[in-house]
């Protein structure tokens, strides 16, 4: 699934061909993604995108008239291409712009979202219980210390918790976790301040360095460009059950932890 390095790096490649262009057409041929997607051509044709930012995994393009959100779910990814480009069989969404391109939305599991709110920034449901961003100054090990109190549930768990902290997901806390040397299986509320400093120090240099190579593709994702990321190269757990550590030399373990696959190794992360 795309996470936010992945949908970071989407946003930085979509945005110079949509910033400050207009609109001309919204073509939907297939409504049915995870929520039906609603008919707003008339709301938004004829009015330019003058903002494209990034809430946790969620992509949200800006116009006077209103904001389109859109999530890639599980397997969808956005390409920018010229409009007259013939549809492919899970190309479902075309935003057609004046200068000839269009930003279209490919997704075969169909999990992905196209949506449309007229409510000011961040207030549209889907939006408005995140925690904060994990590369802003508002995650921090003080934050941290305080919404994890008196939680028994896994730290790798809470780390996935979008009302804790939105975009961390299930490659991404494998690896802070590793980095930082804590045991995925720990109590969430029982990490003292010293390592919840370094934990969230990892994590926002894993996620950083993850956009700067583009995302971890695995199996689905491509960029604006149809091109992979490359961060699969430095991972140093995720995927890598049963094999050595790259610390140690001792056998990576692999569990399940809220049905998510789960690599650490026994010996450098400790609870």
């Amino acid at each position: 699934m795309p996470e936010l390095p992945e949908v970071e790096v989407t946003r930085r490649g979509i945005s110079p061909h949509l910033l400050n262009q207009q609109v001309t057409g919204f073509i939907v041929r297939n409504p049915n993604l995870r929520w039906p997607v609603p008919d707003v051509a008339a709301n938004i044709i004829g009015h330019k995108i003058h903002r494209i930012w990034r809430r946790a995994k969620y992509l949200l393009l800006e116009t006077d008239a209103g904001t389109a959100i859109i999530h890639l779910g599980m397997s969808g990814s956005l390409r920018v291409l010229a409009a007259n480009t013939p549809a492919e069989k899970h190309d479902h969404i075309d935003l057609v712009m004046a200068n000839g391109r269009a930003l279209r939305l490919n997704d075969p599991r169909r999990f992905g979202a196209w949506l449309w709110s007229e409510l000011p920034d961040g207030c549209h449901p889907v939006l408005a219980k995140l925690g904060p961003e994990p590369l802003s100054d508002a995650f921090n090990a003080e934050y941290l210390a305080q919404a994890l109190h008196g939680k028994t549930k896994a730290i790798k768990l809470a780390l996935m918790d979008n009302h804790i902290v939105v975009g961390v997901g299930n490659i991404y806390a494998n690896e802070a976790l590793f980095a930082a040397g804590i045991d995925p299986q720990t109590a969430a509320g029982s990490i003292d301040n010293q390592r919840l400093t370094l934990l969230t120090h990892k994590v926002k240099t894993i996620l950083a360095d993850a956009i700067t190579q583009g995302g971890t593709t695995l199996k689905d994702f491509t960029n604006a460009e149809g091109k992979p990321g490359y961060f699969a190269q430095e991972l140093r757990v995720y995927g890598r059950g049963n094999q050595p550590c790259h610390h140690c030399g001792l056998l990576l373990r692999e569990i399940k932890l809220g049905q998510r696959a789960t690599v650490y190794c026994p010996h450098c992360q400790k609870p």
